[in-house]
């Protein structure tokens, strides 16, 4: 789960990293209210959406006067913003975060996240703060240091200080950059984070680090931990369908192929999108509907995938362990016959009461393909997308 730039700051000020002031809002006159609450004569006025590049995309406004802050609020509000990372389709501008502009002398990266390789946290330091990391990797992966963190020893000071001469940083800016490392990291481990990046982390003029911007992503795995945060959730910056998906507990993520996929398990989901690509097609989803799979949440996952106008054919690709084959296929043919598919439907079921969910399929009176294996089922759906003969 993602949260706003605005409330990743509020948490930081809870930690003791210091941020901008700023204040969220949801209007042109609000935004006018919060800029002469906040005083000054300088202010940003930022895009709330989740995603980065906003700058590049137009959504980071400068304002040197109230007018100039109620037009750059007015031209965001209400738009879809669209950056490398939304895609052409981009995300609506439901709040902009109106902040106290800030005196830059330098930008730095900063980020912690989990390093999968090694099993362990990383933190992520770089001089060219305000790029994107990617490139940064891609073109002067150099300009990237890395400290990895022990999990029984935790974040130490001597790391953090290591990254911060790597950066460049001496004296009091060292201490404060120190801090912020160490309390980035017991925000990351007290409210089960997956990524907390700066970016940027600047330096300003009169020589303090400030958080500029920032990016906090929880593990979805344990929102029902923080009830608190929970409620921060904006659905309204998620895929719709992934949305859905997510209240009927399946594991979905959309693609940007045409063949629809329903697995159960998500190594076989990974395989089964992989021989479809080797026979030349192209997924348009990534569906797990977990081992204890009901008959209902079969009807609702196939819904779901229909729900795609992209979609030119299904395969459903079952392996009976825990669930059985039956169920999936009254599923499968419950969902089909309310659903009205004008699509072909592949369907390869092994395991347990496979031969059963055979009869179930072939006596529903439904035109199903059936497939004697995956091989067998990947070649027929691409076909048959493609339009031509299983």
């Amino acid at each position: 789960m993602n949260l706003h730039e605005y409330q990743a700051k509020e948490i930081f000020r809870k930690y003791g990293i210091p941020v901008p002031a700023g204040r969220p809002a949801g209007t042109p006159d609000e935004a006018v209210a919060a800029a002469k609450a906040l005083g000054g004569s300088l202010w940003v006025v930022k895009a709330q959406v989740h995603a980065g590049g906003r700058g590049k995309a137009g959504g980071v406004k400068l304002a040197r006067d109230l007018d100039a802050v109620r037009s750059a609020a007015a031209a965001l509000l209400g738009t879809r913003l669209a950056t490398k990372q939304t895609g052409p389709e981009g995300l609506p501008v439901e709040k902009v975060y109106v902040e106290s502009g800030s005196q830059i002398e330098r930008e730095i990266y900063l980020s912690l996240t989990l390093n999968r390789e090694k099993g362990r946290i990383s933190l992520i330091a770089s001089s060219a703060g305000g790029m994107e990391i990617e490139e940064v990797a891609e073109k002067t992966p150099e300009q990237i240091l890395t400290v990895t963190v022990h999990p029984a020893a935790g974040l130490q000071p001597f790391q953090a200080r290591q990254l911060g001469f790597g950066l460049g940083l001496a004296g009091e800016q060292l201490k404060q950059f120190q801090h912020i490392a160490l309390a980035l990291y017991k925000l990351y481990l007290e409210q089960d984070a997956s990524l907390i990046e700066i970016n940027p982390l600047i330096v300003t003029r009169s020589g303090q680090l400030v958080a500029l911007d920032a990016k906090f992503n929880i593990d979805a795995n344990a929102v029902f931990r923080h009830p608190d945060l929970a409620k921060l959730r904006d659905p309204n910056q998620e895929d719709p369908m992934e949305r859905r998906a997510s209240e009927h507990e399946l594991n979905y993520v959309s693609l940007d192929g045409d063949i629809a996929c329903m697995v159960n398990g998500a190594g076989l989901a990974m395989a089964t999108m992989d021989l479809i690509k080797l026979h030349g097609g192209e997924p348009a989803n990534f569906l797990d509907v977990g081992g204890g799979a009901t008959s209902e949440r079969v009807t609702h996952a196939f819904k779901l995938i229909l729900s795609n106008p992209k979609v030119r054919a299904v395969l459903v690709n079952i392996f009976g362990g825990i669930v059985r084959c039956d169920m999936i296929a009254e599923g499968v043919v419950k969902a089909v016959k309310s659903v009205g598919v004008k699509v072909p439907v592949v369907v390869r079921l092994e395991g347990t009461n496979a031969e059963k969910a055979r009869e179930v399929l072939s006596g529903s009176g439904l035109t199903i393909t059936a497939a004697a294996d995956l091989t067998d089922a990947a070649r027929k759906v691409v076909a048959l997308a493609a339009g031509g003969a299983a």
